[in-house]
């Protein structure tokens, strides 16, 4: 991987290139893009791995979100300096998506994809520590937001990511650090799950993107 030419990622014995070097910029082809991001696939999560026709347009805007065209990012409403919501039926490919997808820019700093629900389990087992510690300066994907259990330790309970949420509100406020989820929650249901104050806190801090609710369950 030559991070002199971010475009430029090598996969073992194969190189892949993502795009052109203008000047000090890079073109980035969306086509060579999907290439690397199907090989990759393969070798994050098996031969069975593809990237389906169905999921162009929505690959699109995330690629497009991933390398910072802010140009491209604003046809689609999209602003790279807030974190992604990415929600959509279950099966659908977000949680393979948001892992994969950091691959496409190696010199931007990675975040780590971690279940909500683990966040919970910590949460039950040493308490408000969790929440701190999950509300530093870090970059996270929080996958399967809204479907873990409520929190419980020492008899109190809490909504452990509605107040994660709220601790990551704060480092995007004041520090303009990014957080990821994917949900297969809509708005509605986010609101009922977390509150009007978490929700209202999202509407500021992601960009929602959406699978079609017809798409299909890629696991099957």
């Amino acid at each position: 991987m030559k991070l002199d030419y971010p475009h430029i990622i090598t996969e073992g014995s194969k190189t892949f290139y993502l795009g052109e070097l203008q000047g000090n910029q890079v073109l980035y082809s969306f086509e060579k893009m999907l290439i690397y991001l199907e090989a990759k696939g393969k070798l994050m999560f098996g031969e069975n791995f593809r990237i389906y026709e169905e999921d162009r347009d929505i690959l699109l805007q995330l690629c497009n979100y991933m390398i910072r065209d802010y140009d491209s990012c604003k046809k689609y409403g999209l602003d790279p300096n807030k974190g992604l919501l990415l929600s959509g039926p279950v099966g659908c490919g977000k949680t393979s998506l948001m892992r994969l997808l950091k691959y496409l820019v190696p010199y931007q700093r990675p975040y780590t994809v971690i279940p909500s629900r683990n966040l919970v389990f910590g949460f039950n087992h040493i308490g408000y520590k969790t929440i701190e510690d999950y509300g530093n300066g870090q970059y996270f994907c929080f996958d399967d937001l809204g479907v873990e259990p409520m929190g419980k330790h020492f008899g109190k309970d809490c909504n452990v990511m509605g107040e994660v949420l709220l601790s990551r509100y704060v480092l995007f406020v004041n520090h303009q650090v990014r957080t990821h989820c994917t949900t297969n929650l809509n708005a509605r249901e986010l609101e009922e799950r977390y509150g009007k104050r978490v929700r209202s806190r999202m509407r500021q801090m992601f960009n929602l993107v959406a699978f079609e609710k017809g798409s299909k369950d890629k696991r099957k």
